[in-house]
């Protein structure tokens, strides 16, 4: 007996339940991102995920995924499952939704666009959580007190997060090579597949020294592996989930609110830590990974009292004491 579609491609991140056809070129587009655009492994899923949403209602009306039409579409984003939606988590799917269909377009499926009566919600540009230098100085002192090899990799995960601005993703992701190269740097891929040279600091490269050296706690069955944070877990290194969770255990000890830490804010600390310790915009930009600058200049709210203060102090027509 012949295994059904859904059973040859196996249990896919928000795939239809058995019985409801795929889209035959939901596949094709998903593969297009990731071969022709680099897209993360991540953004595929969600994507999948979007999509494969949208098709269950399309499904449910009678109508497909490939020849809906703009009134679908509209009575879709209506929906209650839609409207449920946070404004960033719908403005991603409202974006899957039209890249599919300019997909379908560009590949002579449909000569028509039915996404171009969609509005996209607006969208707020909220300010990163950000921790203060004595709440950093707080976080690695409770990392140095944490006994034990656990102690020494959330203290090697800190510095390194701090140090460099890491994405967690992108941290977890690194090779045991990464770390046997010129210790002064990082060799980081980070989205789209693109390389980048992160520098590294003393205290950064002392904790990774240490912790390479109590590594082997960490491996699977005393077997090597390629993941410098080696892990037992099934994915064979350290998680995000699992990595946060770390984080908020540290921010008790530390005595800070375990909401207000997590990978990204260390990301958003070391760059603003950055600007308000003089650093360019486009330094920043290039150890972020950043592929435009616009999105690094959220974090020029942190300049304004240094610049207030250079004003006063450096400009020629400024009050002399």
């Amino acid at each position: 007996m012949r295994a059904s579609r859904g059973e040859r491609r196996g249990a896919q991140p928000g795939a239809l339940p058995p019985g409801i056809p795929l889209s035959r070129h939901l596949e094709a587009f998903l593969e297009m991102l990731a071969a022709e655009r680099g897209a993360a492994r991540l953004t595929i899923a969600a994507y999948r995920h979007d999509l494969c949403d949208l098709e269950r209602f399309l499904v449910g009306r009678k109508t497909s995924l490939d020849g809906a039409d703009e009134a679908s579409l509209h009575v879709y984003l209506a929906s209650p499952t839609a409207a449920r939606l946070a404004s960033r988590s719908l403005a991603r799917r409202i974006s899957a939704i039209r890249q599919f269909y300019k997909f379908l377009i560009v590949d002579g499926v449909r000569g028509d666009d039915p996404t171009v009566g969609l509005d996209s919600p607006r969208l707020g540009r909220p300010l990163p959580k950000l921790l203060s230098e004595a709440e950093i100085a707080a976080l690695l002192a409770a990392a140095r007190g944490w006994e034990g090899a656990e102690g020494v990799r959330v203290l090697c995960l800190v510095e390194l997060l701090y140090a460099t601005g890491l994405r967690v993703s992108e941290l977890i992701a690194l090779p045991q090579a990464a770390a046997s190269r010129d210790p002064r740097f990082l060799l980081v891929r980070g989205k789209g597949g693109r390389e980048r040279v992160v520098p590294l600091g003393e205290p950064a490269r002392q904790a990774l020294a240490r912790y390479l050296e109590c590594r082997h706690h960490f491996l699977p069955d005393d077997r090597p592996s390629r993941w410098l944070f080696a892990s037992h877990g099934g994915a064979g290194h350290l998680t995000r989930q699992r990595c946060g969770q770390l984080l908020k255990e540290l921010a008790v000890r530390a005595g800070l609110d375990p909401a207000r830490l997590s990978p990204h804010v260390l990301r958003h600390a070391f760059a603003s830590h950055l600007l308000d310790h003089g650093a360019d915009l486009r330094s920043v930009q290039q150890m972020l990974g950043h592929a435009d600058i616009a999105t690094t200049q959220i974090y020029t709210h942190v300049l304004s009292d240094r610049l207030r203060q250079l004003v006063h102090t450096a400009h020629p027509l400024a009050r002399r004491k």
